[in-house]
């Protein structure tokens, strides 16, 4: 059974290139380009997940809107993965990362995080 994980970088990848983006090719400048692309782009579903909630405490007539706000977690997801590809990640790269990150906020927690560490997180 392939990894579910696996599977998102798999069909992520599929969708790019059908959208006529290989992130497997990018030249140094287009990969710029494309992490800035979908940094604004990220930005943008930060901001319609956003105005789902109702964020505006003055104004009465705002309702939560749990289906948009899932609809709007998966964008980001979509761009989150070819952000990683964009960079030369995998499935495995990602995975591997988030669980050393993991292990380095954990650590901040049991010490308080009291003092900022610049190279706590150099190791990922």
């Amino acid at each position: 059974m392939t990894d579910r994980l696996e599977s998102l970088f798999e069909m992520q990848q599929g969708l790019n290139r059908r959208i006529g983006v290989d992130t497997a090719v990018l030249t140094d400048e287009e990969r710029v380009t494309w992490v800035l692309n979908y940094c604004r782009a990220m930005t943008q579903e930060i901001a319609e997940l956003t105005d789902s909630v109702p964020w505006k405490w003055w104004a009465k007539y705002q309702t939560f809107d749990a289906q948009n706000c899932r609809v709007e977690v998966i964008d980001l997801f979509h761009f989150l993965i070819s952000l990683a590809q964009t960079l030369g990640m995998t499935h495995e790269d990602v995975y591997q990362a988030y669980l050393k990150k993991n292990a380095v906020n954990h650590e901040r927690q049991e010490s308080g995080y009291a003092i900022k560490d610049e190279d706590d997180s150099r190791h990922i």
